[in-house]
């Protein structure tokens, strides 16, 4: 359980299998994120035919409701949410360190106020183990300080240490709740923070490495805000120090292109809420068109389906003219239609990837669909111009 294998690589680029509780994660992978214990519009059944193997959930947001009690009381996530296969739980760090003016930061947690009720509450490393291990995910997260992406040397630093020093709470409280053998099956993965400075990052990957055995690797303070040379510059600084054997998951990370230089670079695992949120906004990725608007004249009448090299639903039964009046008429199905649509999109493009690490030919291909999707999208950017 919770073993790493590596089945084959293509220069940096890794195929391998994640063993989990409740099943084997394929990777690459991208894992949709249920935020609230649902990837919204989508049913698990609809989940599972665009062939997620892993979906995220928030602790922040499932500990203000419907609260960590109930759901164990209810028999864990999985059974709550009808999700028959892994659960990743991200531990809320973010979410607490995005609300700027509700929250107040010290060594023991952080202090805020529900964006529900204004009630108070105190989230400590130990606490959020606490509820973590009531939801019962099959991997939970370090509590971690998440900086902005353009934060200084000096709030880059403090953020780095503080998590280091929260991640060691963490350990100690998660150990001491996973003696209780009637529990969930679980394990814990460390956060590594340092916003775009080199020497914090492999500062932190070092620190973590030397502190034990752990089943993988999160990268976090990425894709939140930073410009895009420096997230890739970073995650090239962090490889080198990560274990082979560990699967590296960068949190937030879900847009083809970057999904596709992260593979390139070494990493496995990646979530993000941009699926669901440009479905639900009328936008879709096309192979060879990049991001489309539904809204836009040009598909009043276009017969053809969303994107002919996809098989997910969306593009197997229904044509641009469609998708683009039920988007105009805002009708609630273009939102499920399209974030289904999104969801295959990156889970194909992942599975695409690890076959082309599988066979070999994984740099020829990615070099070749980067240039391909990124003209797309420079072509449209001209024509919205």
């Amino acid at each position: 359980m919770f073993e790493f294998e590596i089945d084959a690589e293509s220069g940096a680029a890794r195929a391998g299998r994640f063993r989990l509780p409740h099943g084997v994660i394929h990777t690459p992978a991208f894992m949709p994120v249920g935020t609230q214990a649902t990837v919204k519009t989508l049913t698990s059944d609809e989940l599972l035919d665009a062939g997620a193997e892993i979906v995220l959930a928030n602790t922040y947001h499932l500990f203000l409701r419907p609260g960590e009690s109930l759901v164990r009381e209810l028999g864990g996530l999985h059974r709550f949410m009808g999700w028959p296969r892994p659960v990743l739980t991200d531990s809320g760090g973010y979410q607490v360190f995005s609300l700027s003016e509700a929250r107040d930061i010290d060594e023991a947690g952080v202090t805020f106020r529900s964006h529900i009720d204004g009630a108070l509450h105190l989230f400590t490393p130990e606490k959020v183990m606490d509820i973590q291990r009531a939801l019962g995910a099959d991997v939970v997260m370090a509590f971690d300080e998440c900086p902005p992406g353009q934060a200084d040397r000096a709030l880059a630093q403090e953020a780095h240490e503080r998590t280091l020093r929260w991640l060691e709470r963490c350990r100690t409280r998660f150990d001491a709740l996973v003696q209780d053998r009637d529990g969930p099956v679980q394990t814990l993965l460390p956060i590594a923070q340092g916003s775009t400075f080199p020497d914090l990052r492999r500062a932190a990957v070092r620190r973590i490495r030397d502190t034990g055995a752990w089943a993988g690797l999160a990268i976090g303070g990425l894709s939140v805000g930073e410009p895009k040379p420096a997230m890739f510059a970073m995650l090239e600084t962090i490889e080198p120090e990560v274990p082979r054997e560990w699967p590296r998951y960068v949190m937030g990370l879900g847009y083809p292109d970057d999904l596709i230089e992260a593979i390139r670079r070494g990493y496995d695992l990646f979530d993000c809420v941009a699926p669901t949120r440009n479905g639900r906004n009328g936008t879709a990725w096309v192979e060879d068109e990049g991001q489309v608007n539904l809204k836009a004249a040009r598909f009043r009448a276009d017969r053809r389906p969303l994107d002919p090299a996809c098989d997910c639903y969306t593009c197997r039964t229904y044509s641009r003219a469609y998708l683009r009046h039920l988007v105009t008429a805002g009708e609630l199905l273009a939102m499920r239609l399209l974030s289904l649509h999104n969801v295959r999109f990156l889970v194909r493009l992942a599975e695409r990837a690890r076959s082309e690490i599988s066979g070999g030919s994984f740099a020829p291909w990615s070099d070749e669909w980067l240039a391909r999707y990124r003209a797309a999208r420079e072509a449209k950017e001209r024509v919205d111009r």
